[in-house]
């Protein structure tokens, strides 16, 4: 008989002669919650917001040149050019744009301060000059362009939004160093009259939707600054009056309001024609889209199709899919942006970063709601996407500020570091050395 060996147990048999039970699946929760977990690591990175700013920021513009490549076709052939002018001249902006944002992603936070009072006096400048009869041009309504010679031409009020952020960001970062920011006098004076100044100028052509714009950048400006409830609240009580008393003494405002959700376009020359077909050209897009180039509004019946309501043919094209990739690209762009604000210990970043936020996502949610009928027409392009270069140029700068300014956290500096050339020739070195340490096998020859 076999010997039994002490302490020692023969393992039992599985009752019903099956498998050893599975181990125990994880719950949904569980894996949900490392989901969770993993994306929350990741995003606490230092080097998260560098990338997403700069890949969101390129795959918007690059996105835009398709798009305004497919909308603008039809209205280039229509002025009997060719069908590729208007995509030529965005993607000649949209080079010179990228020039601009790797300028501004390597620049010292010291030389955009400087930066900030120079170009708001350019600014102010060139919108004076719009208001004299002979230079200044009119486009749909609004005289707020300068002809720069053959197709090219400039609209200053774009820029002013980039000079308003840069100056006001310097004044509140200058007036924090000397703890004046308590004060609300400090806080306003010369901040809201300098931003009423340049919306001055902007309404004087009859602009009112970068009128807007401006009053979303002061507001982020001194929301970013921590301005008092009241005074906040007294600021936005101030602006909300006047700007209505700007759209009830102006008809063509009034009717952009009464469009709202309108479903009926009505005849060819009614103002709520490009707001319906606008609706017509999403719903018709369905979950894919109809396919990009194969847009049926943009043959005519939806004006603007390629600057103001190209995110309709954008719906139209490429579907709620599409429609939905570009407002994730916004959202995280913005997110970002906000990150990059929060965790920064120099107050000038906090204050730029901020308002470059403010900016792009205000301007999309009024372009996008327009769009969607849930806003009246203000006339403003997409941020990075709509056909523009005067749009696009200080658009692309202010991301590459926003790139510049994740770079300077302190993390993010050290990651950045450890990726430069001279850690690759670091690493051969080391790598040397050791291969020297090990020692040589004999052959085996004589």
């Amino acid at each position: 008989m076999p010997s039994k060996i002490a302490g020692t147990r023969r393992p039992s048999a599985v009752r019903g002669g099956g498998r050893a039970p599975a181990p125990p699946r994880p719950s949904r929760r569980g894996g949900l919650r490392r989901t969770y977990e993993r994306a929350r690591r990741a995003w606490d990175r230092p080097l998260t917001a560098y990338y997403v700013i700069m890949g969101a920021g390129l795959l918007i513009t690059t996105l835009g040149l398709v798009m305004v490549y497919s909308a603008s076709m039809i209205t280039a052939l229509k002025y009997e050019l060719p069908a590729s002018y208007f995509f030529g001249k965005q993607f000649l902006a949209a080079v010179i744009g990228g020039c601009l944002l790797l300028a501004a992603s390597r620049m010292p936070v010291k030389l955009h301060r400087a930066l900030a009072y120079p170009l708001l006096m350019g600014t102010v400048f060139l919108m004076v000059l719009v208001q004299i009869p002979g230079i200044g041009h009119s486009v749909n309504g609004n005289q707020n362009w300068i002809y720069l010679g053959g197709p090219f031409q400039l609209q200053p009020s774009e820029f002013g939004k980039l000079a308003l952020i840069l100056w006001g960001a310097d004044l509140l970062a200058r007036k924090q160093d000397m703890k004046l920011l308590t004060q609300w006098k400090h806080m306003l004076v010369p901040l809201v009259p300098g931003t009423f100044m340049l919306l001055g100028l902007i309404m004087l052509g009859g602009d009112m939707g970068t009128s807007i714009v401006l009053a979303a950048i002061l507001f982020g400006l001194l929301w970013t600054a921590g301005a008092p409830t009241r005074l906040f609240a007294g600021v936005l009580t101030v602006a909300a009056l006047i700007g209505l008393i700007l759209i009830k003494t102006s008809p063509n405002r009034m009717k952009r309001f009464a469009c709202i959700g309108a479903s009926d376009p009505g005849g060819e020359g009614d103002p709520c024609w490009q707001a319906a077909h606008g609706i017509y050209a999403l719903a018709s897009g369905g979950w894919f889209g109809s396919g990009l180039g194969a847009s049926v509004e943009k043959w005519g019946q939806l004006p603007e199709a390629h600057t103001d309501f190209i995110f309709a043919v954008t719906g139209e094209e490429l579907g709620l899919a599409g429609t939905l990739s570009v407002l994730a690209l916004f959202a995280a762009l913005g997110y970002a942006g906000i990150r990059v604000a929060g965790r920064t210990e120099d107050p000038f970043v906090r204050y730029a970063a901020g308002g470059v936020t403010t900016w792009i996502t205000a301007q999309a949610v009024i372009n996008i709601g327009a769009v969607l009928g849930l806003l009246p027409i203000a006339g403003v392009p997409l941020p990075l996407f709509s056909y523009g270069g005067s749009a696009l140029l200080p658009t692309m700068f202010a991301v590459g500020l926003l790139i510049a300014f994740a770079r300077q956290e302190p993390a993010a500096k050290a990651a950045l570091a450890m990726r430069r050339p001279g850690w690759g020739k670091r690493v051969g070195v080391r790598w040397k050395s050791m291969r020297r340490r090990v020692k040589k096998r004999p052959s085996g020859e004589r």
